[in-house]
């Protein structure tokens, strides 16, 4: 088994992200701020967490490390009116084209992923989920793409329209949903310290293409405060 090199620690950690200076001043140029949503509306918005299930976190200490950045921005969304939304993998059999992707033993591997039984003890057991939290599988990659999850609907039927995209792996599902959730014409807001992926490179390359073109990076006390003092 290979181990990624910033894997190698038992510890839980965050991953050192950035986005690059000239790429703050080209936003700041074209629209004359850094952030497109400088604001929001709690009521109006769902923290929607992707793929935090023990298959993806055990091993990995990034996405152990964002567990805690994560219940903060659960609680804290929940006390102003606003949505907790789980998104976890759905466990039918493998398609034909994964199987020929990924070869039959880790396209199987894959498809028991999210586990077994009610989707809330599916997630991993340190998240502080609630009852009335929105729980929703999906069977591709991206939890907004159509016909693939019941999320997008269930986020419509509660006039939302700003996500705050979290969980895990930030260059896979995360990015997928991201890219999905911004072509539905949603306000998308990625959390850079509430993200995790194998390494800093891979996870920092995902929010460069996500700030420079398909909605906003902060990190997780920007949120606090915006969620705190909303528009």
């Amino acid at each position: 088994m290979v181990v990624d090199a910033d894997t190698t620690s038992s510890a839980p950690r965050i991953h050192n992200w950035r986005i690059e200076p000239r790429e703050y001043t080209r936003q700041e140029s074209q629209r004359g701020r850094r952030f497109a949503y400088p604001n929001l509306d709690p009521r109006a918005t769902a923290l929607v967490v992707i793929d935090m299930v023990p298959f993806h976190v055990a091993d990995n200490t990034y996405c152990r490390g964002i567990v805690p950045n994560i219940n903060s921005l659960a609680e804290e969304l929940r006390s102003a009116g606003g949505l907790v939304a789980w998104a976890l993998p759905d466990t039918s059999p493998p398609s034909p084209s994964a199987i020929e992707l990924f070869g039959p033993r880790t396209a199987e591997t894959y498809s028991a992923s999210g586990g077994s039984g009610p989707l809330p003890q599916r997630l991993w057991p340190e998240l502080k989920a609630e009852p009335n939290d929105l729980y929703a599988t999906k069977s591709a990659f991206s939890a907004f793409f159509p016909g693939r999850s019941l999320l997008p609907a269930l986020l419509e039927q509660r006039n939302i329209d700003t996500v705050l995209i979290t969980g895990t792996v930030t260059n896979v599902c995360c990015e997928s949903s991201a890219r999905d959730a911004a072509t539905r014409g949603l306000r998308v807001i990625m959390i850079a310290d509430a993200n995790a992926a194998r390494r800093d490179q891979d996870h920092n390359a995902t929010l460069h293409t996500i700030y420079r073109s398909f909605g906003d990076v902060r990190p997780t006390p920007d949120l606090l405060a915006m969620i705190d003092h909303p528009r």
